[in-house]
Formats: C-alpha cells, sequence, structure tokens
C-alpha cells in the first residue's frame, strides 16, 4: 500500500482498494483511485463515505458513478483520442517512448502531433492531468536519491569535443549523485549517457562514442539518430539510472533514450521549474543558448531569495564562453555579490573541475 503525504492516499490497484477496506475504511476522503475497474465493486462503494475522493479514469456503473458523484465524489473519465495515459502512475522508459514500429508511430511523435493538433478544452484537460500525474510520478522516483543538475545546449553534436565532455561529466557526478537534466539531445543526452555508463570502465565510453558519432544529430532522421543510442545500449545492456525531463512544449527535438527515467510534461513552465526544484545536489550549466541563459537565472532566483541552508550550488563551465560570447557570468557574480549565496557560485574551466566542486559538496 502507498500513502502520500498528509491524508493523501493513492490507490493504483484493486487488490489495494480491496485489502484497505478490509481494514475497515469507513471515509474514501483524499483518496485518489486511478484507472481501477469498479463495476463489481458496488456494494462496496455504497458502503463508504465517498466525499473528497477522486476517481481517475476509472470504471464505473452509470448508476454507481451518478451515486458517488451525488455523495461528493469528483469524477474525471478517459478523455477522448488521447494518445496518452492521462492518469499514468509511473514515469515513462525510453522504450516506451520510441517503441518498436520506427519513429513516427511512436508515442512521442504521435503526442507531439496531437499536443499541435488538439487546442479544445477536453485536450487541454488531458494535457494537465497528465502533467500533475507525471509530477507525482516523480517525486516518488527521486525519493533517497540525491540529483544534480546538468543543463546545456541542444545542438552539442555527437563526435564533437563538448559532447565528449558532457559525457565525461555526467559519468563523474554519477558517482555521488543520480544525474538530471532536460531529457533532450546534444549535451543533455551526452550526460544522459555518461549516467547510463557510470558503471562500465573508460573504454566502454570511448566505444559508446564512436558509435554515436555515425550518426552525429537527430536530423535528417530521427530513427537513425534513435537506433545508434538503442545499439550502444545492447552493446552496455547494465546501465545506471538517470533522468530526464523533456517536453513536448519542444516536440520537434526527440528525447534521449539514455535517462533510464522520462518525466516528459507538456507545459515546459512546470517542467523547467521541477527540474530545477529537485536538483538539490546543485546545478552545473554546460555553455548553452537561450535556454541554459533562462535556467540560469531562474535557479539563480531561486538562490538569492533562499537562505544558506537551501541554496544548491551553480557551476557554470567554460571562463571565455560565460564571459564573452554569453556573459552571464558577470551578471550573475553581481547579483550574488552580498548574499549567501555568493560562496556557491562557481566559474570554472573544465567539466573535471566542475565534478570535483559538486562531489566536494556532499
Amino acid at each position: 500500500m502507498r500513502r502520500t503525504r498528509g491524508g493523501v492516499v493513492d490507490v493504483d490497484s484493486l487488490e489495494d482498494f480491496d485489502r484497505r477496506l478490509s481494514y475497515g475504511v469507513r471515509s474514501l476522503s483524499g483518496w485518489r483511485l486511478r484507472s481501477l475497474d469498479l463495476t463489481d465493486r458496488r456494494k462496496a462503494l455504497r458502503s463508504v463515505d465517498v466525499t473528497g475522493a477522486l476517481f481517475l479514469r476509472c470504471d464505473l456503473g452509470i448508476e454507481d458513478e451518478e451515486s458517488i458523484r451525488a455523495r461528493g465524489a469528483v469524477v474525471f473519465p478517459s478523455v477522448p483520442d488521447a494518445p496518452i495515459d492521462t492518469y499514468r502512475t509511473t514515469l515513462y522508459t525510453p522504450d516506451e517512448l520510441f517503441g518498436t514500429t520506427g519513429y513516427t508511430h511512436s508515442i512521442d511523435a504521435k503526442t507531439y502531433a496531437w499536443s499541435q493538433r488538439e487546442s479544445s478544452r477536453d485536450a487541454a484537460l488531458a494535457q494537465a492531468l497528465h502533467d500533475h500525474s507525471i509530477g507525482i510520478a516523480l517525486e516518488t522516483w527521486v525519493r533517497g536519491r540525491r540529483l544534480v543538475g546538468v543543463m546545456g545546449g541542444h545542438r552539442a553534436a555527437r563526435g564533437e569535443r563538448t559532447y565528449a565532455d558532457g559525457a565525461v561529466l555526467g559519468r563523474m557526478l554519477s558517482r555521488t549523485h543520480t544525474v538530471a537534466t532536460g531529457g533532450g539531445p546534444g549535451a543533455m543526452e551526452a550526460v544522459n549517457l555518461g549516467g547510463y555508463l557510470a558503471g562500465y570502465d573508460e573504454d566502454a565510453l570511448t566505444e559508446a562514442l564512436d558509435i554515436l558519432a555515425a550518426v552525429p544529430g537527430f536530423a535528417p532522421s530521427v530513427g537513425a539518430w534513435a537506433d545508434a543510442a538503442f545499439a550502444v545500449r545492447k552493446r552496455f545492456p547494465q546501465g545506471a539510472d538517470s533522468l530526464g525531463i523533456p517536453t513536448w512544449h519542444y516536440g520537434h527535438e526527440p528525447p534521449n533514450a539514455f535517462a533510464s527515467a522520462v518525466a516528459k510534461y507538456f507545459h515546459n513552465a512546470q517542467r523547467e521549474a521541477i527540474l530545477l526544484e529537485i536538483c538539490q545536489g546543485g546545478i552545473v550549466f554546460l555553455p548553452g543558448a537561450g535556454g541554459t541563459v533562462q535556467e540560469i537565472f531562474q535557479d539563480a532566483c531561486e538562490n538569492y531569495y533562499a537562505d544558506e541552508s537551501s541554496i544548491a550550488p551553480m557551476v557554470l563551465v567554460g571562463r571565455r564562453y560565460w564571459t564573452e560570447e554569453l556573459p552571464a557570468w558577470p551578471l550573475l557574480r553581481a547579483l550574488a555579490e552580498g548574499r549567501p549565496m555568493q560562496e556557491h557560485v562557481h566559474l570554472v574551466e573544465t567539466v573535471q573541475e566542475a565534478a570535483a566542486l559538486v562531489i566536494r559538496g556532499t
């Protein structure tokens, strides 16, 4: 049985439902029942107070549904034509998102196409409920883990030095943390790759980088790009855990296949806030463009107003990049001056220096 914060009780199986009622429960207040076939539980439903209970995509007889609504329950039915499980209880896996029939027929591609095509109230409701469910599943997944985030540009191509650096960083950080990224291509894929291969030796990483370099990017073929990643996973099947948090807002960019768990959201603002929030071990910022700069100052804002015990380290990698090409560092340093966060913001040259700072802070 599973219980979440406060008086909220998540019930995801009939076995759990029956067991709880066998204890003599008389009120379902605060219960969230997901995807249960309750058509044979009429007597049980009539025997309890359902005020404040939430029924999410549960199968109910017509009379039973009318009864529990009249007695104070909230019922959310399935949303027609939505390609996703609106009330799912776990994070995605790369295998689930990509499938086996080609990327254009994958859940990931179909969901993006649907999100661009549908603008109805039902579609908006389905997306909001889906993101809420992903948030709950993510809370469960991160529990007991010490996460460090790595942000960086989606344009870092396989075969480039910046990509290899990201993989080295992910592998180093995974010795003490679980790495989390935005879950997309480029630097994000590289870091998840490093996290995936954390249990293997350096020769394995070199071999993986060589395999991937044959398909540098997801254009013109997402399928070929993904196939190279799955070839690496097949070659090295015992991958370590890491997290990706991508979004269908940028659905033209596919998720990477190296994050063992994928919390994919429709709403980018929600995804960005959650990604920064859960990385209590700090954030490393690799060279990137608009999205990475946004994340730097979104994280800086959180640290600026935080008390000293809640500040998460910020490490920018690439002195010339962050002082000349995109001079975020001078502004970040000025913002931090005189604040508790001042001792927790760093500018370094190499990913090795970045990893050392994060690991030393554990």
